[in-house]
């Protein structure tokens, strides 16, 4: 593992413990999830810069940490990732349904790499929510189903697995 890759280890691990964010089905360290994610990511051949934005993905959206801070501990590129892959949307910009398709919006325009990081993420999710939660998961399918198309930037073999999760 790189120098770079084991500070955005330990400063997800931080973040997410500073606030006690666990997995919702099963209680485990949050953490757990962003090293899957980031294992998926590297398995498809990623830089590190992308291997290190993958286990920092959920920072800024469920942390108290900014862009800003990011950005000053690992450089613009894994930063740029980051915002990439971050939701835009908040409660008071509609509801559910709405708040989705503008987050879809804002990934269709992410760079390849950020697209292949949430893939990865979606993936992990889907195969989270599918095997703990079958009633939101009826929810969640009809939400995501157009979200690998949105993501045609990604890594093929992941989109591919996005699409037929999603179906």
């Amino acid at each position: 593992m790189t120098d770079l890759i084991s500070r955005a280890d330990a400063f997800a691990a931080v973040a997410h413990a500073s606030i006690d964010q666990r997995r919702k089905y099963t209680g485990d360290p949050y953490i757990v999830h962003p090293r899957r994610v980031a294992q998926t990511v590297k398995d498809t051949g990623a830089r590190d810069e992308v291997i290190a934005a993958a286990l920092l993905h959920d920072v800024v959206e469920d942390t108290p940490v900014t862009l800003e801070e990011i950005r000053t501990e690992f450089g613009k590129d894994v930063a740029a990732l980051v915002e990439m892959v971050t939701d835009v949307s908040r409660p008071a910009d509609g509801n559910r349904r709405l708040r989705k398709a503008m987050d879809r919006d804002h990934l269709a325009l992410a760079s390849a790499e950020g697209q292949t990081i949430k893939l990865a993420d979606l993936i992990d999710n889907t195969a989270s929510i599918t095997r703990y939660d079958p009633g939101f998961a009826m929810v969640y399918m009809r939400e995501i189903v157009e979200l690998p198309d949105a993501l045609k930037k990604g890594d093929r073999t992941l989109r591919q697995h996005a699409s037929i999760l999603a179906k």
